[in-house]
C-alpha cells in the first residue's frame, strides 16, 4: 500500500473551506494546492496562466464559456479550450498524487483520483448566515451581495463539478467520505476533526 495520500476538499463558497485546507495540510506537513494548483498547470502543460486562470472551475455550457468560445479562433474550438485545460488539469493533479502526498481544493480532485488508493474526500459546508457573515468580513461586502456571490459561485462549483464528475453530485454525502459544518465547531476544530478522521481511516503513522 502507497504510503502517499491525498486529502480533496470541496468546499461551499464562504463555509472556510479554503482556511481549513491550508491548515489541515500544515498539520499534516504535507503540500496544499488551490490557486498554487493553477500556477503548475500551466508550467507544465505550456498554456499561459491567465487562460488555465480564466477556465478554473468554470461550467462548460455557462454563457461566460460560450462568450469565450467565439472569442477564439475555429481551430482552437474544434477541441474546446475548456477541455484542453481540463485534461491539463487532470495530468497535473494525478502527477501530483503519484509524487507526494497532498491537500488539494476542488478542481475535482476526488473524482479524477477516485482509483487512489489513499484519497479522503471531504465537503465542507456551512449556514448561508454563517457564510454570509464571513464573506461580508473577508470581502467587504454588503449582507445582500455577499448572499449573491455565495449563491453564484455554489452554482458555479456544482456545475462543474457534476459535469465532469458524472457518477457523483457536489455536495451530496454519498459522494464525498466525510461532510462537515464547519460552523458548529469554527475553523480550527473542523481541522481537528478532520484530522482525526484521517488518523482513524490509517494514513498517518
Amino acid at each position: 500500500m502507497s504510503s502517499k495520500f491525498v486529502i480533496a476538499v470541496s468546499r461551499q463558497y464562504g463555509s472556510g473551506g479554503h482556511e481549513i485546507g491550508r491548515k489541515l495540510a500544515k498539520k499534516l506537513d504535507v503540500k496544499f494546492y488551490d490557486k498554487e494548483l493553477l500556477s503548475k498547470i500551466a508550467k507544465d502543460s505550456g498554456m499561459s496562466k491567465n487562460l488555465v486562470e480564466f477556465y478554473d472551475e468554470m461550467p462548460t455550457k455557462s454563457l461566460l464559456f460560450s462568450l469565450a468560445m467565439d472569442a477564439y479562433p475555429m481551430s482552437f474550438a474544434e477541441v474546446p479550450l475548456n477541455q484542453k485545460v481540463y485534461q491539463a488539469q487532470v495530468e497535473t493533479i494525478k502527477n501530483i498524487a503519484n509524487e507526494e502526498s497532498c491537500v488539494i481544493i476542488g478542481r475535482c480532485a476526488d473524482s479524477i483520483l477516485s482509483e487512489h488508493e489513499n484519497l479522503i474526500s471531504i465537503f465542507v459546508h456551512s449556514s448561508m448566515d454563517n457564510k454570509i457573515k464571513r464573506v461580508m468580513e473577508r470581502d467587504g461586502l454588503t449582507k445582500d451581495k455577499a448572499r449573491e456571490r455565495i449563491v453564484k459561485t455554489d452554482k458555479k462549483r456544482a456545475s462543474f463539478y457534476n459535469f465532469y464528475s458524472l457518477d457523483k453530485k457536489w455536495g451530496e454525502a454519498t459522494s464525498h467520505d466525510l461532510t462537515v459544518d464547519s460552523g458548529k465547531l469554527g475553523i480550527d476544530e473542523t481541522v481537528v476533526l478532520i484530522y482525526n478522521y484521517i488518523k482513524l481511516r490509517g494514513l498517518l503513522k
